[in-house]
């Protein structure tokens, strides 16, 4: 029997501090915050509600520094934040990711109320370094220049039931002219195939049944052992693992494309029909100032390749416009080589200096003018483009995987969304039988748009899976989760199962 003391206790305990993390930049800051979740509820803080604004005990940046005005984004957010901050005792700010990594003391001396500042390869610090401000009351900043550990290995939190990131790499070899990551992630460091694996069946017993491989430059993959082939296999040992239903990867370097990765993909059937590959110009002048080791002709090259292998594949890309010095002549070699790959889909970035980066100094910036003007002839060619390649898929059959969160409309529409194995959107009339995110059914495609898919039509299938039976047990634990906060004292009775946690650019191709 519990005492009236511990009933005492246990209202009277503190609550638990709350933190919010706002996450900036490419896939790997999506999943470092995964990975910060996980650290600081580890540690015993709780997340704030959505739309808390900064409402919360602890607030975190996560920031990227591949644009020109990063840091401008950043420093507007924290001077907003000021004046609730000395109005809250004990709020903390931390500032991390590869803006804090670049800027160091910079941060400090701007906004001297931020708490902590840490970097790129020591975001396991993050618990102690906000328990070691608080009791010094001083900003404590910490930035290693070497990877302390590789991010798998720390606690996640990760923001979906039945998809997930897997990191393989960290640290980029390239030195592209426009990008940075390299000088703030450093060089390109692999993990251990074993260690890959091990987490991706550890995700599988959990309930997941997609990952996406991520790395910054993910097919370079065995650079570390010298073995240029050890990409292909790692998706070939991903086919044998049972429960696993997709896999996808991101983002591949054109340099790295060896035609066994091509063999892998067609030959292992829970490798999604989907590749994203950056072009980011045509013209091999532009390519070469650059520093991109391929030419137009290569790039095509593998693009035939892959379709000649999986006729069914989305190619996706990332082009940057107005590079400096790309002339007219070069920017009709884009607009040609966007004609020839025709890509599902292309995420175009107008260019702007990247602070460090030797592109941010070369001669012959181009105007703001002519890069809008290009960049608005490049965009209405690939919205062509896309809602052509699209109507294609019209009469298909498909399985869609259900999503949570990316159908904006479907409240209003009636209908649910969820993504076909070439990884489209695709919009679905909601069955009569109930579908939860991560199951799986099957619809006919009968209305094409340039950015998604339309099944109007009676869903043909619906497949319960294990990914929808973890989705409904974190939903439902969340809901039965008590908004009091007790003590954790012992229980009468077995021990309740431990819930299983939640799974889920720069111009170089990762962001």
């Amino acid at each position: 029997m519990t005492s009236s003391s511990d009933r005492s206790l246990a209202v009277d305990a503190p609550a638990p501090k709350s933190y919010e993390i706002r996450t900036y930049g490419c896939q790997m800051n999506v999943h470092d915050s995964e990975r910060l979740s996980g650290l600081l509820e580890e540690a015993g803080y709780v997340r704030a509600p959505e739309g808390s604004d900064g409402d919360a005990d602890v607030v975190v940046f996560n920031t990227c520094a591949v644009r020109e005005n990063a840091d401008n984004r950043l420093y507007g957010n924290l001077g907003r934040l000021a004046p609730r901050k000395a109005s809250r005792p004990g709020m903390q700010i931390a500032v991390g990711g590869c803006l804090a990594q670049k800027d160091r003391d910079t941060i400090v001396k701007k906004a001297p109320w931020v708490d902590v500042v840490f970097g790129t390869h020591n975001i396991g610090k993050l618990p102690v370094l906000l328990e070691r401000a608080r009791v010094q009351e001083e900003a404590q900043v910490e930035i290693a220049e070497s990877l302390e550990a590789f991010p798998s290995t720390l606690p996640t939190r990760r923001e979906s039931a039945y998809a997930a990131w897997v990191s393989i790499s960290v640290g980029c070899n390239n030195t592209c002219t426009f990008c940075i990551v390299p000088a703030l992630r450093g060089k390109e460091k692999d993990r251990r195939t074993g260690d890959i694996l091990a987490e991706i069946e550890a995700l599988v017993g959990e309930g997941v049944s997609e990952i996406t491989l991520l790395g910054q430059n993910v097919n370079a993959y065995g650079s570390d052992i010298g073995d240029r082939e050890a990409f292909g296999k790692l998706l070939r040992a991903c086919g044998a693992i049972e429960g696993l239903e997709r896999v996808r990867f991101t983002s591949p370097h054109p340099r790295d494309f060896t035609d066994d990765v091509i063999a892998a993909m067609a030959e292992t059937p829970n490798v999604m029909p989907q590749l994203h590959m950056p072009l980011q110009s045509g013209s091999d002048t532009v390519l070469k100032a650059m520093r991109r080791s391929y030419r137009q002709e290569r790039y095509l090259g593998i693009i035939e390749k892959v379709r000649a292998a999986i006729p069914h594949a989305a190619i996706t890309t990332d082009i940057i416009v107005g590079f400096p010095g790309e002339t007219e002549e070069d920017f009709e070699q884009t607009l040609h080589a966007v004609r020839e790959a025709r890509f599902a889909q292309a995420f175009t970035f107008q260019y702007s200096k990247r602070p460090g980066t030797p592109a941010a100094t070369m001669e012959d910036q181009i105007p703001k003018e002519v890069v809008q003007a290009r960049y608005e002839r490049l965009v209405a060619l690939q919205e062509e483009i896309s809602w052509e390649e699209n109507k294609k898929q019209v009469g298909r059959t498909l399985e869609l995987m259900v999503a949570e969160g990316e159908g904006r409309k479907d409240g209003a529409t009636h209908r649910l969304s969820g993504r076909a194995p070439d990884n489209r959107l695709v919009h679905f009339t909601k069955p009569e039988q109930e579908v939860r995110p991560g199951d799986v059914v099957t619809v006919e495609v009968t209305y094409a748009a340039p950015h998604h898919l339309l099944a109007e039509g009676a869903v043909l299938g619906v497949r319960r899976t294990r990914a929808g039976d973890a989705w409904e047990k974190r939903t439902a634990e969340k809901a039965a989760k008590p908004t009091g906060v007790m003590l954790g004292l012992p229980k009468i009775g077995a021990p309740e199962p431990v819930p299983a946690p939640a799974a889920t650019g720069c111009g170089c191709g990762c962001d």
